[in-house]
Formats: C-alpha cells, structure tokens, sequence
C-alpha cells in the first residue's frame, strides 16, 4: 500500500501545477487578469524628485522637475545597452511629433559616450535627457529595469507606468489613451 502512495505523489504534484496553470489561463481570459501587468505604486501620486546631469554630446538639457512640471509628459527609462530599448525607438520618435506632450529620457545606468552615439545614430526624440548613472535616481521611480515609461499629468502626477518597450499596440492601447484621458480631464 505504501508503493501506491509514493508512486502517486508526481500525479498529485503534476495535477497541482497544471490546476494552477489553469487557473491563471481561466483568470486571463475571463477577468483580464495579467501577470505581467506591474502596477506602480506611485500611480496618482507626483512623480520622484529629479535632477539630473545632461547626457554631454547632445544639445538637450538636463532633466529636473521644472522640465516635467506644467506639461503633459512622458518619461522614459531608456540604455543603449538594452535591446528592448533599441526596439522602442521608432515608437519614441513617433511620440515625440506629439505637440500635446513633452517627451523626457532617463539614460538609466549607461555609459554616457555610447548613449550619446546610439541617440545620434538613431535620431533623438527627446526634449531633455538626464542621466542617472548609478541608477539611484530610476529605484526613487520604481524602476526595476528598462525601459520603462511613465505618463505624467501637468500637476506632476504620475498617471501610468508602462513596463517594456513601447510597440505600436501599446501605443494604440495604453499611452495614448492615458494621455487622452489627461486631456479630457483638463
């Protein structure tokens, strides 16, 4: 009788498992529920204090608080290390021909000389540029890797954190609904 008992505990483990794959997948199609949506907990809150170096080679300014405050603004935590990065790019520069919005970049632990270059080999879609080179000021926003992008209100508020690079589905799905929705509140 013993045999039989240890011989049923992968049954019982496997039928573990795949009741909570289930779960997950019954969750997702059902509620909407997903995984891999992180919410920050900073949403409705201003945004961390920021002051940041101008990444040297380009012609935009630092970043700081004045140059996200009173605008509709878009943050996004970017390196020219990070593939997903590179990805985004053309969505950035599409998103920068938005005059509602002014579009900001945190260069998020990157050398300085090859950020530089990656932005003048790529064209640069941002107004203001800092860089946060030892990533204190990215861990202050909640940042855990890159990129990521937040949606800021002209108040300072942070209204929506997009975590990943930015396609043309999360354009359609995400940003520019939030940002319609800040300007419908206005």
């Amino acid at each position: 009788m013993r045999r039989y008992a240890f011989a049923a505990i992968p049954l019982v483990a496997f039928l573990g498992i795949a009741g909570a794959v289930a779960n997950t997948l019954y969750r997702e199609s059902v509620d909407g529920y997903s995984p891999a949506a992180i919410p920050s907990a900073l949403a409705g809150r201003r945004h961390p204090a920021v002051d940041l170096a101008p990444l040297a080679g380009l012609q935009a300014p630092g970043l700081n608080d004045h140059t996200v405050d009173g605008h509709i603004a878009i943050v996004n935590i970017f390196a020219s290390w990070c593939v997903p990065c590179r990805l985004e790019h053309p969505a950035l520069m599409k998103l920068a021909k938005d005059s509602r919005i002014k579009l900001v970049g945190i260069n998020y632990k990157d050398a300085p000389q090859k950020a530089a270059a990656f932005l003048q080999e790529n064209g640069n879609p941002f107004a203001a540029i800092g860089i946060d080179t030892t990533g204190r000021s990215s861990i202050d926003w909640g940042v855990y890797g890159v990129p990521e992008t937040f949606v800021i209100d002209r108040a300072g508020r942070i209204f929506l954190r997009h975590v990943g690079p930015i396609d043309e589905k999360s354009l359609a799905t995400d940003i520019l609904p939030a940002l319609e929705k800040i300007i419908a509140a206005e």
